[in-house]
C-alpha cells in the first residue's frame, strides 16, 4: 500500500470514528440543554445549583435514585406534608423527572 493510500485509510477510519461518536455526543449534549432547562423551575425554592441552605432542603450531590423516587412519590400524591412539589412534580413526565434527578445527582454539594 502506498504512503498516499494508507494516509485516506487512516482519514476515512477517523471519519467513521467521529460519525459513529457525534451522535452520542450530541444525544448527551440534548439531555444536559432540556436538564439545564427543566432544573430552571427548581431555582426559585432550591438555588440555582440545587444547593440553597435553609427550610427547603438542598438537592444538590444527592443520589440519584432517592431524588428520582421522592419526585415520583410527590407525583402521585404519596407525600403527605408536600407544600407545591406534589403539584409541581405533576407537570413533568416520569422521564423528565428522572432527567433532573440525574442532573441534581451530579452537582458537588
Amino acid at each position: 500500500m502506498t504512503p498516499h493510500k494508507h494516509l485516506l485509510h487512516l482519514a476515512f477510519a477517523g471519519l467513521l470514528g467521529l460519525a459513529a461518536v457525534s451522535p452520542l455526543h450530541a444525544a448527551a449534549t440534548a439531555e444536559q440543554r432540556q436538564a439545564a432547562l427543566l432544573a430552571s423551575s427548581c431555582a426559585n425554592c432550591h438555588g440555582t445549583d440545587g444547593k440553597l441552605a435553609g427550610s427547603i432542603p438542598a438537592i444538590a450531590g444527592r443520589p440519584a435514585s432517592v431524588l428520582e423516587s421522592q419526585l415520583l412519590s410527590f407525583k402521585r400524591g404519596e407525600m403527605p406534608h408536600a407544600t407545591v412539589m406534589d403539584r409541581l412534580a405533576r407537570g413533568y413526565t416520569d422521564e423528565e423527572l428522572a432527567i433532573l434527578a440525574r442532573y441534581f445527582a451530579n452537582i458537588n454539594r
